[in-house]
């Protein structure tokens, strides 16, 4: 959420820089229901001193001869019709508070002044490419044929299960998806310094509301049956990033580069918007798997922690030898709550081209303004947390990368030497009949 404060001070500055994002802010609207709780609070201000003189007339009244029980029902009478002036002015500073908070939930972080202008992907702004993607001497297979061709991936016994969009993984490609994931977990937790974390799968309407999922993004989410306002996750970062809601930590608990936590969890998402897009294989599912980085940060330390964070996702990519490209998302493409973003794109041979696999994003102060998450600076001052967080990696993808860059003429699949000692194995074969 963005500070009130900076709105009212300059909300033509924040209109000009939410355009960079193609957001129109209507200040219009945002002055009329600023007024209108102003002009409520100030009405019953007035009142509530008024109240306070007529209180005071019982005593006049009865030095004027009035007997005191009728000078005390007089004032009686007139501080009733006070009072119920106050109950209404007080909801209607409440009701105009609260569509201003609608308001302000609304509206999208401001970007970065670094991140560029655009208003689509296509304008994204590519920084660097590591690694070569391979020239391969016979036909490319896409994962899809690769892991049926092993008898090891299924989505037509997952779509008897469930439906579209879900796989069933047998043997060895299901013991390397969980070796993807052991091994960027130990990864960040031994080389990043990253403290491993275990969360819920499932999170209430706060927690979403927290981290910027809603109320925007509500067709997106699946919302569990019942009055309890559950929903599944759609990514680790809502309860990660929530463990600091309605929370002051102190300096010392945020050390030198302040707090970071690894997570895997599943996530689930409707794909509300993809419109048919990737509907073959794992590229784009309901329920797919994630190892999440989140930071906790002093916001003199939020830059360089988004540079560094970036770089720990890399690291994955480059130790498992997939060739792939950083970009930074222009104002068009960038995330709801994200001020800036990387986005890594890994090299697909079937599609020849780069896909993301994982975004890095800076989110400021935004997502602590929202769940209310603070330090205690030097000074000994509540102050908000800067959050970012970023995918490292989205594992799914990383096993499409994998099958895909390591595929074999006959149809076997090289295992990268980083996960044979977790898988046993140095291919994926296809299991003799």
């Amino acid at each position: 959420m963005l500070d009130i404060k900076a709105v009212r001070q300059d909300p033509e500055g924040v209109a000009a820089a939410l355009e960079k994002r193609g957001f129109s802010f209507d200040i219009g609207a945002f002055r009329a229901l600023d007024a209108r709780r102003k002009q409520a609070d100030i009405d019953s201000q007035e009142l509530l001193a008024q109240r306070k003189s007529v209180s005071k007339k019982i005593g006049q009244l009865v030095g004027q001869g009035i007997p005191v029980e009728e000078a005390k029902a007089q004032v009686n009478e007139t501080l009733d019709k006070i009072a119920a002036q106050i109950d209404a002015l007080t909801e209607q500073a409440r009701q105009a508070q609260g569509e201003l908070d609608e308001l302000l939930l609304e509206l999208p972080n401001i970007p970065d002044v670094s991140v560029p202008d655009g208003s689509s992907e296509n304008d994204n702004v590519e920084l660097s490419r590591w690694g070569k993607p391979r020239v391969f001497d016979f036909p490319i297979k896409d994962h899809v044929e690769l892991g049926e061709a092993l008898g090891m991936f299924d989505t037509d016994t997952a779509g008897k299960i469930t439906g579209s969009r879900f796989t069933v993984m047998y043997g060895e490609l299901a013991r390397l998806h969980r070796a993807l994931i052991q091994f960027m977990l130990n990864l960040h937790t031994g080389e990043h310094g990253y403290r491993e974390i275990y969360v819920p799968y499932i999170v209430n309407r706060d927690s979403l509301r927290g981290t910027g999922q809603l109320p925007k993004f509500e067709e997106d989410l699946f919302r569990l049956q019942g009055d309890q306002g559950y929903y599944l996750i759609p990514t680790a970062e809502v309860p990660v990033t929530n463990v600091a809601r309605e929370r002051i930590f102190e300096d010392a608990e945020l050390g030198s580069e302040g707090i970071r936590f690894a997570c895997h969890t599943p996530c689930f998402r409707s794909e509300a918007g993809s419109y048919g897009r990737d509907t073959r294989g794992m590229i784009r599912q309901h329920q797919f798997e994630k190892v999440e980085l989140v930071q906790l940060v002093r916001p003199a330390q939020s830059d360089e922690a988004l540079e560094q964070l970036t770089g720990h996702a890399e690291r994955v990519l480059q130790l498992l030898e997939l060739p792939y490209r950083k970009v930074v998302l222009c104002g068009g493409d960038i995330g709801f709550s994200a001020r800036k973003t990387y986005d890594l794109e890994v090299w697909l041979p079937a599609q020849d081209t780069y896909r993301e696999i994982s975004s890095c994003s800076n989110f400021g102060d935004f997502q602590a303004r929202r769940m209310q998450a603070r330090w205690r600076n030097t000074s000994g001052k509540p102050e908000l947390l800067h959050t970012l967080n970023g995918s490292g990696l989205a594992v799914g993808r990383t096993l499409v990368a994998i099958l895909e860059n390591y595929q074999q003429a006959d149809g076997s699949i090289a295992v990268p030497e980083v996960l044979q000692p977790l898988l046993g194995s140095a291919s994926l074969q296809r299991p003799r009949e």
